[in-house]
């Protein structure tokens, strides 16, 4: 793993951040938004919201890419869940099956909307800066981070890119065209500014309020 081009911080709300520690937030909110409830769901969205302009294209073309399974995720839900079924037919979903599936499809949307604001506020190589700084203390034991930085980076910039129809399917079979790219990955990592650790306190209060109010 080389030294070379500095990544700046990108943006949340208005303050510059760290790579990590902008992904620290992400990881933070994914983790916590499996426990809300409507009120802290409704939270994470003004967040969300707060930077539309980032966020919205992004995040736009993963609900697109993952609408199967946000359907097949409420549908299991909504008719296997015990309770009242709607209009009392024995066919419809129950009222209960309704608002888990509901809740759960939020989480995941709002999931999908963290991912979004992390992509396009990091870029890819704001999210090497960010692996090789959280995965740094894992070298001094011995294991080979920069490889998992490089498959880590790679598993996350096919997340960011729409691939051509089949692609995957390719990939497990083995039969995946093979792309030529640089053999020495460079990064530099900047350090931690006081904004960072600030913004980090804050997302964890911020995230136990919603937890307890959700």
């Amino acid at each position: 793993m080389a030294h070379g081009p500095r990544v700046g911080p990108c943006a949340f709300s208005g303050l510059p951040l760290h790579p990590s520690c902008a992904l620290l937030v992400c990881l933070t909110a994914i983790a916590v938004i499996q426990f809300l409830g409507h009120v802290g769901l409704g939270m994470v969205l003004l967040v969300l919201l707060a930077r539309f302009d980032l966020v919205f294209p992004r995040w736009l073309v993963l609900l697109r890419r993952m609408r199967w399974l946000f359907l097949t995720v409420w549908l299991i839900l909504a008719y296997g869940t015990a309770g009242e079924a709607v209009l009392d037919l024995a066919w419809l979903p129950t009222h209960e099956g309704i608002a888990e599936g509901t809740l759960h499809v939020a989480r995941l949307a709002l999931m999908l909307g963290c991912l979004a604001w992390l992509f396009t506020a990091l870029g890819k190589n704001g999210l090497q800066v960010a692996l090789v700084s959280l995965l740094r203390p894992l070298s001094r034991h011995g294991i080979a981070t920069d490889r998992l930085v490089v498959r880590l980076s790679l598993v996350m910039e096919n997340l960011r890119e729409e691939l051509p129809k089949g692609t995957w399917r390719r990939m497990l079979e083995g039969h995946a065209e093979t792309v030529d790219g640089p053999t020495v990955l460079q990064v530099e990592v900047p350090a931690w500014r006081r904004t960072d650790y600030v913004v980090c306190v804050c997302v964890l209060v911020f995230s136990i309020v919603a937890i307890f109010l959700g």
